[in-house]
């Protein structure tokens, strides 16, 4: 098997378990393409209509909102300016987002391509947040802003840490290789659902 043949079984793989999820959850929405700004306020005026009739509490449906606002915003900000040419075989060329519910939590699946040698440092990251507490991530999201280095595609991962402590749970990630360029990074969170009592009003 060559290895571009094994890139693309990875991809097929992530797109049968994908397929795999919708059937077994309640799917809320789901899309592939280019993510823009009209894109963005179409899905978060969607999203928030679905989470009004949801019997959710207050608290858990703000959750899911921010955690998609900020998806989408890593989705427009961090992606790599993408030469199209080197991904003729690619399943995904700009960007996907599913979110869905099951009995006990919400979750928010993203994924767009990025550049390789983005890889490392990203992983560093993640697991560095991966590995701190509710407090050490709101030390560290004060720390970040206050005294992290911005670039002009937004800054020092505060994005990430954020979805980590709205979320109170590890960032799930992989990287599907697509060529010896790029790869497409998928990353999937969680929240847990909390029913509204009877006297509780959205």
């Amino acid at each position: 098997m060559t290895k571009q043949e094994d890139n693309g079984n990875k991809l097929l793989g992530f797109v049968y378990d994908f397929f795999k999820t919708m059937q077994a959850n309640e799917i809320n929405l789901i899309y592939e393409g280019e993510i823009t700004h009209q894109i963005t306020k179409a899905f978060l005026t969607l999203t928030e209509a679905s989470l009004e009739k949801s019997d959710d509490t207050n608290q858990v449906q703000k959750r899911v909102f921010h955690v998609m606002v900020e998806c989408l915003q890593n989705i427009t900000k961090h992606a790599d300016e993408i030469d199209m040419s080197e991904l003729v075989d690619a399943k995904f060329s700009k960007g996907i987002l599913m979110i869905g519910k099951c009995d006990d939590e919400y979750f928010v699946t993203t994924g767009n391509v990025i550049k390789n040698d983005k890889i490392d440092g990203l992983k560093v990251m993640l697991e560095h947040i991966n590995s701190l507490n509710k407090e050490e991530l709101r030390n560290l999201y004060i720390k970040q802003l206050n005294e992290g280095k911005l670039s002009d595609k937004g800054g020092a991962g505060l994005g990430f840490i954020d979805i980590a402590r709205k979320t109170g749970h590890r960032l799930e990630y992989e990287f599907l290789p697509i060529n010896g360029h790029y790869s497409f990074f998928v990353l999937k969170m969680k929240i847990t659902r909390q029913k509204r009592t009877s006297d509780e009003t959205i």
